[in-house]
């Protein structure tokens, strides 16, 4: 099957998830830089990517990339891509674009120029002079990069955050691809304990349950290269029933969130439900004060907290965020055992947390700075082998 140019786009700081998730698809042949992993595959990975790719926002088709400094050189080499390989007739295909530190710099004049030529070529290609564009949708980008010009085209449609069940958020919500990206970072697995105590809506506990269950996030939304003939429905529907094949309904889980708004809890449990996974999840309303790990053994559980606190990014809320962290700093130290992972952009977490983290990784939550600060707790015993009578 031919060989294809894809790229993954992730937030900065999520590259190099992004990248181990590919190599698990089996994807190696790939290239890292900041915010996209460009990689080859075949048409399947179109579907594939889309349905299992926890942490990237989107993958898109590369149809190529050149240096561009002027107007001429941008529109004839974008209309000597094989656009009609891939648009049919009918395509409707709007360009997006952006331009960063390039000679090019207004983004409505580049995109004007690479809609006519892709029309261009499409035009002298099907022999028309209108093309019709009511057909599906091929959203084109180009993206200017220090005189670089690199041509995509969407795979995805809506972001792959958009899992399917959240319709209902609570305020400043932690985007779903960044949720799963946290408990990624932590390297938890399924057999352990995982709590959030400031669980909000519920993103993060849920990610940490499909994760658990090895349940593909795209299992149940569309794409809009489902539309496509380059990719057939039967690509599709195999993409589907390997990730039904690879779901493990029947492992047992234990997974908690918590928050002391009893309205944010109730739509944690009403996304639990939407996602199917009321049963993997337990929420309920506590302080983080009053945090508790569940099920605590003699010698300590070995678990895994993972949240996204308040940042104090409002005025007059400042006070109240170093009081939370200070709380949960002293909640957290009765819990020795525990790993602990916590992203916030307030500059002094660690003074107010009464502790220095073990080590710290600068993430980007929207357009907010932020700092993952990571509390490794001790690793767990192995069990002892049976000793010989």
């Amino acid at each position: 099957m031919k060989r294809i140019d894809l790229i993954a786009t992730a937030a900065f700081g999520m590259e190099s998830e992004v990248a181990y998730e590919l190599r698990k698809l089996g994807y190696e042949d790939q290239q890292v830089e900041g915010g996209r992993i460009t990689f080859r595959g075949d048409v399947a990975a179109i579907a594939r990517t889309n349905l299992w790719l926890r942490t990237a926002d989107r993958v898109q088709l590369r149809m190529g990339e050149f240096s561009a400094r002027t107007f001429d050189e941008l529109y004839d080499q974008v209309r000597a891509l094989p656009w009609a390989d891939i648009l049919p007739e009918d395509a409707c295909f709007p360009v997006d674009g952006k331009s960063v530190k390039s000679q090019l710099s207004s983004v409505p004049a580049v995109q004007g120029v690479v809609k006519k030529a892709i029309v261009d070529a499409m035009a002298a290609r099907y022999k028309r002079t209108v093309l019709p564009e009511t057909g599906f949708r091929y959203r084109c980008q180009v993206a200017l990069l220090k005189d670089v010009a690199t041509l995509t085209i969407d795979t995805t449609g809506d972001g792959l955050h958009k899992r399917g069940y959240r319709p209902l958020v609570a305020a400043a919500p932690l985007k779903e691809t960044l949720a799963a990206g946290l408990i990624l970072v932590s390297r938890w697995h399924p057999d352990r304990p995982f709590v959030d105590p400031l669980c909000g809506s519920g993103t993060i506990p849920i990610e940490a349950a499909m994760i658990g269950l090895n349940r593909a996030p795209g299992r149940y939304r569309d794409f809009d290269a489902e539309a496509w003939p380059l990719v057939p429905r039967e690509v599709w529907d195999i993409a589907r029933e390997e990730a039904d094949d690879l779901l493990q309904r029947d492992r047992k889980l234990q997974i908690m969130g918590s928050d002391i708004d009893p309205e944010a809890i109730r739509l944690a449990k009403f996304h639990a439900e939407q996602a199917g996974l009321s049963e993997h999840v337990r929420f309920e309303v506590r302080a983080v004060k009053d945090f508790q790990v569940p099920d605590e053994p003699e010698g300590g559980s070995y678990g895994f907290i993972v949240t996204n606190p308040p940042y104090g990014e409002r005025l007059g809320e400042e006070k109240e965020v170093e009081d939370l962290y200070k709380e949960m700093g002293a909640a957290f130290s009765r819990y020795p055992t525990w790993s602990s992972f916590i992203l916030t952009s307030f500059e002094r977490f660690e003074h107010f947390y009464g502790k220095q983290a073990t080590k710290k990784r600068k993430l980007y939550n929207g357009r907010i700075r932020c700092d993952l600060y990571q509390y490794l707790g001790p690793r767990r015993p192995r069990p002892q082998a049976p000793t010989e009578a």
